[in-house]
């Protein structure tokens, strides 16, 4: 089977291809490794994020967006063309179309950049498309409705914040607060609590293990690994899902002072119409225990986790490209 369309999530912390009648074909973080003399391409992805922290000095592994925008043209472009290759597989006949979803407050150049990295990629047409747009598509909320809905899509970078109707985004916000920040702050935590110095994989494995939004009635907890901050020697701790609960307490207030703001810019019908249907959360960061409840109880709106919601804008962008001539108003640009 020959594939002519793909869609991609193009994440700051991990990216997603999406192939019509196949679905999510590929999951990998968006990690590079590159020479530091040469600047040629060692690793891409999985192989990519197990060198994070290991490196020597020759070899850097970095992550080439970031905020959800491209830091990094040619390591971008280095990593799409990885990713196409690795879901086309083997030798392909066709330049296939791809949809990319970019964040919705990306600027005219930096669209640009997508477009130019995904066509040099090996692209015979790019489209864009916003996030919000296609998480709510990817998460079964019919877009076109002349109602209002409310999306936040929470991925490694930043929380994109929507309230969407008639195909389009009425009122949206956008803060840098994600999974990658969530990882930060628990390791800075771990530090300043503990004097222990953990990297950024193990900050990660406790926001997935135990990580918590609110405080719990019987707290999980684990064991951690680091390096003593007093006499640099390795040492074990026991963290709680209540430590990460106090790590996270300053960026989810602050993720819920922009929700509040996006809120109060929305006109009053579409504000009603997201009292009655209620807040979808989507994207990797959502998954994080307890974080609809919190928002329920802060905002006073009942809010639910998308089904898959790390899936939702790769499929989203799938269900798009299948449907261009449906979608064609929320698609900004094509070349």
């Amino acid at each position: 089977m020959f594939i002519k369309k793909i869609g991609i999530d193009l994440g700051t912390t991990n990216v997603l291809v999406y192939v019509p009648k196949k679905g999510v074909v590929l999951n990998e973080p968006s990690v590079v490794a590159i020479g530091k003399n040469d600047g040629k391409v060692l690793a891409v992805g999985l192989e990519a994020k197990d060198m994070i922290g290991r490196t020597p000095d020759f070899i850097i592994a970095e992550r080439p967006l970031k905020d959800g925008v491209i830091a990094s043209y040619k390591t971008t472009e280095a990593m799409l063309r990885y990713f196409i290759n690795k879901a086309l597989g083997g030798v392909h006949l066709f330049r296939p179309e791809i949809m990319v979803a970019v964040p919705a407050g990306i600027t005219s150049t930096e669209k640009r950049a997508v477009i130019d990295a995904t066509i040099a990629a090996g692209a015979r047409a790019a489209y864009i498309i916003k996030e919000p747009i296609v998480s709510a598509i990817g998460a079964d909320i019919p877009i076109g409705a002349a109602s209002g809905h409310m999306i936040i899509d929470i991925g490694g970078g930043t929380a994109e914040i929507a309230v969407i109707s008639l195909g389009g985004i009425v009122s949206w916000g956008s803060v840098r607060i994600g999974g990658n920040r969530f990882d930060k702050a628990i390791a800075e935590h771990i530090r300043h609590k503990y004097n222990l110095a953990v990297g950024e994989r193990t900050s990660e494995d406790i926001k997935i293990n135990i990580g918590s939004a609110l405080y719990m009635e019987k707290p999980l907890s684990m064991e951690v690994k680091g390096r003593d901050m007093v006499n640099g020697l390795p040492r074990n701790i026991t963290v709680t899902s209540d430590d990460t609960t106090e790590a996270l307490k300053i960026d989810l207030e602050n993720l819920i002072e922009e929700i509040k703001k996006v809120l109060y810019d929305t006109p009053p019908e579409l504000s009603a119409d997201v009292m009655e249907k209620g807040i979808v959360l989507a994207g990797g960061s959502a998954l994080l225990r307890n974080l609809d409840e919190l928002i329920a109880q802060s905002i006073g709106v009942a809010t639910y986790v998308a089904e898959e919601p790390l899936l939702c804008v790769a499929k989203g962008t799938g269900i798009a490209l299948e449907n261009l001539d449906s979608y064609k108003r929320s698609i900004l640009a094509t070349k």
